[in-house]
């Protein structure tokens, strides 16, 4: 593992909530993308990552499955152009699509914003399989019954979710494991300090993994950050939608 430094402020906000916490990330740390007018145009930026032009055309979807990961590529990319003040903070929702302000958020707002821009409402998806398996979900917050407001927003019933619903996928030390689109957890401090990203279909420079989408503190940030915690969920969702063996959609 790399060293990590963690900023205070936001290690404390982490603590009271329990959501996902914020730290100082190493000189390493690669920068956003140059601001697009769309996702589409965020893709195509390989000077700004200084990642090679041709490790940017090495992942291409070739399947319907691989086109929706290169959507959620592009949407969790598309995040990283809004300024965003990291706050994890209980706020009452709307329900469905209820959001706290687009300024503010925490790690698991980018997941549940870029799935929202793929049309799959991780607030209802949660809430519903909450109703209905209460008992399977972490009970680290001593809630008696399902909240709409802040489930969703909470890395651990995420990775519940989306071991139930969608594909959870081993946890390795090789990077080529994890692909475009892949949900990732971890473990910050090894005390259950958790966070959550999204992998995306730009390369590392070195060329050797793929970048992640995440807020750690500092708002919406394309870095290559995959093994700087402890992984503690590697997984795939799709929502409602459904693919064979081929990956192709079925209706």
């Amino acid at each position: 593992m790399r060293g990590k430094h963690f900023g205070p402020i936001a290690l404390a906000v982490c603590l009271a909530f329990t959501l996902c916490m914020s730290c100082a990330r190493s000189a390493r740390a690669v920068r956003n993308p140059a601001a697009a007018s769309t996702p589409a145009d965020a893709a195509a930026q390989p000077a700004a990552h200084g990642a090679p032009a041709q490790a940017m055309t090495e992942w291409k979807p070739a399947t319907d499955r691989d086109q929706f990961f290169y959507d959620l590529s592009l949407a969790a990319l598309e995040r990283t152009r809004h300024a965003v003040t990291y706050d994890p903070a209980y706020v009452t929702l709307d329900y469905p699509g209820g959001d706290v302000p687009d300024n503010t958020g925490a790690c698991a707002d980018v997941v549940v914003r870029a799935y929202r821009a793929l049309n799959i409402d991780l607030q209802v998806d949660v809430h519903e399989d909450m109703k209905a398996n209460f008992k399977l979900y972490s009970k680290r917050w001593g809630l008696k019954r399902p909240d709409k407001n802040i489930d969703h927003r909470r890395v651990l019933n995420l990775m519940t979710l989306f071991s139930r619903k969608g594909k959870k996928l081993p946890i390795t030390d090789n990077p080529a494991d994890y692909q475009p689109g892949h949900i990732v957890s971890w473990d910050l401090n090894g005390k259950g300090l958790t966070h959550i990203g999204i992998v995306t279909h730009i390369r590392s420079t070195d060329g050797k993994r793929f970048l992640l989408v995440h807020n750690i503190g500092r708002g919406p940030r394309l870095e290559d950050v995959l093994f700087d915690w402890k992984i503690i969920g590697h997984h795939t969702y799709f929502g409602a939608r459904k693919f064979d063996a081929e990956g192709n959609s079925i209706q």
